[in-house]
């Protein structure tokens, strides 16, 4: 069955191109190299794994709650809207929600695989290119997973949200090569972080916590490369520069925070797209989940030395500005063990006698 056929709704031409003025810089020096970013390099090489063998993909999802997240993170939770439906309606809905989320999830993975590519492509140093090169296969296995996981346990998909298209669009579009950076590796990519991690630490269903676990640590290493590259780069800014960079960056956030309306799951199990937009722009659950999104993205942001006024103001504003305070690499590194935490349950589990 091809993919067309589970979406849910039209996603128009089943093919999408970007035209984009690149820039392809060769480098002569193989020999010299940052050390920070060739160990990351080296890190890399050695955390390749199969999606097909390190997930077990024999596991089911519930029908009811595929993945088996608590419903208190639903913004419709416990509105009058929400007890007016029935449990069969709630079980569809919860259906549709998660494959609506997995499916941003896979949208998004193929921008970072494009996105990579065209930093191997533009960047001008070797070792930048060395690491950016696994990330594209590190891609490819993150496109791989979330595509089986939609095409076998939840037979369903959604076209790519309008905000990610606009986003991952602008990234490629740009020039500039540290564009492509900021825009995937600091802003999408940290996103994703958050959101993987609210299914990471909350799913029931260990095949959900899986997936999610194993893509995150792939994803820790590549906004630990995004910070290296970037923390060198921009202080050599120019004032003007600088400021198109922090515009960039603020307008990309907005668009990121407006990614997560899940009108297209309201439409597609036949709600009033209206009244939900009501009760979900007043839930608690939705401000709180929209804050813990840029819980990656502030502390890499401060890092690499783009938290000045515009962007501390915007930062505010989305109610983000405390994550400031955040160790990021230490994060990261929590990402990393968490996912060898999996792989040890696994290893116990196989070992238990049947």
């Amino acid at each position: 069955m091809s993919t067309q056929s589970r979406y849910v709704l039209d996603p128009g031409d089943m093919a999408w191109s970007v035209t984009a003025p690149q820039q392809t810089a060769f480098c002569w020096e193989y020999d010299d190299g940052r050390a920070e970013l060739l160990a990351l390099y080296d890190k890399g090489k050695r955390q390749q794994w199969d999606a097909a063998e390190r997930i077990d993909w024999s596991q089911d999802l519930d029908p009811e709650n595929p993945m088996l997240l608590p419903d208190e993170i639903i913004s419709l939770y416990g509105s009058d809207l929400w007890k007016k439906l029935s449990p069969q309606q709630i079980g569809e809905f919860r259906r549709h929600l998660q494959a609506w989320q997995i499916s941003q999830f896979l949208h998004g993975e193929q921008g970072a695989l494009i996105c990579t590519a065209k930093i191997v492509q533009q960047v001008q140093s070797i070792d930048a290119k060395f690491y950016a090169a696994t990330q594209v296969i590190d891609e490819a296995r993150h496109v791989e997973a979330y595509s089986r996981l939609l095409r076998d346990k939840f037979t369903m998909s959604f076209p790519i949200n309008a905000q990610l298209q606009a986003l991952i669009a602008d990234v490629i579009e740009h020039k500039e090569w540290d564009f492509t950076y900021l825009g995937m590796q600091v802003v999408i990519e940290g996103l994703a972080l958050a959101s993987f991690q609210s299914i990471r630490d909350k799913a029931r269903n260990s095949l959900a916590a899986q997936v999610n676990a194993y893509v995150m640590q792939d994803e820790a290493r590549h906004v630990a490369f995004g910070r290296l590259a970037l923390r060198d780069y921009y202080p050599q800014l120019t004032e003007v520069e600088r400021d198109r960079r922090e515009e960039f960056l603020v307008e990309a956030c907005y668009l990121m925070r407006d990614r997560l309306d899940p009108s297209d799951v309201w439409s597609a199990v036949g709600l009033d797209v209206a009244e939900c937009r009501a009760v979900h722009e007043a839930a608690v659950a939705t401000h709180k989940f929209r804050s813990r999104l840029f819980s990656r993205i502030v502390p890499t942001v401060r890092d690499i030395g783009l938290l000045g006024t515009r962007v501390r103001k915007a930062f505010e504003d989305l109610g983000a500005l405390h994550y400031a305070e955040r160790d990021g690499a230490a994060m990261l590194e929590e990402d990393n063990r968490v996912a060898e935490e999996f792989d040890a349950k696994r290893l116990v589990e196989a070992a238990q006698p049947r």
